[in-house]
């Protein structure tokens, strides 16, 4: 069996001991919290840790860089319009792998591996708490984000577990 096959394999197990053991039929699919949350990908943010939250109280939003893509925004105006969120809580890190990517150099090694270039961007930044800053400006000015009124960001700091509150200009 291949490590692959080995890990599916668990995790298959592992969900059926879910499945048994939690019920989250009770859950509604509207947040209880009406927040959502937009953040990395990052394997050491687990955003219901870190907020204290539960399933149930809020959407998450997960893409390298928590980054505010058309689709993300898709998905906060769903979330918004549809299914009662009103406050949206950004949470983006340090030693990101996006901080200091080296865009143009990574765009030609997938044009020559690929023979096409990408038409998204990847969104590489320098500094986490200026794409906060700038993320947060994004959805303000979104015409699709109706409620604007709780938007707060955050750097959550991978050393030591800490979120900076990011303040807007």
């Amino acid at each position: 069996m291949s490590e692959f096959e080995s890990r599916a394999q668990h995790m298959i197990e592992a969900n059926a001991r879910y499945a048994n053991s939690v019920h989250v039929d009770h859950l509604l699919s509207s947040p209880s919290d009406k927040l959502a949350i937009v953040t990395c990908m990052d394997v050491r943010i687990n955003p219901y840790a870190v907020l204290g939250i539960e399933a149930g109280q809020a959407h998450i939003l997960r893409n390298a860089g928590g980054v505010i893509t058309d689709d993300v925004i898709r998905s906060l105006c769903l979330s918004q319009r549809s299914l009662g969120t009103r406050q949206i809580v950004l949470i983006h890190h340090t030693d990101c792998g996006l901080e200091g990517l080296d865009e143009v150099t990574l765009r030609k090694e997938l044009l020559e591996l690929a023979g096409v270039e990408p038409e998204w961007s990847f969104h590489s930044f320098s500094d986490p708490f200026d794409d906060v800053r700038t993320s947060m400006k994004k959805l303000s000015a979104d015409p699709f984000i109706s409620h604007k009124g709780h938007i707060r960001g955050f750097v959550f700091d991978v050393t030591d577990g800490q979120l900076r509150e990011v303040e807007r200009d």
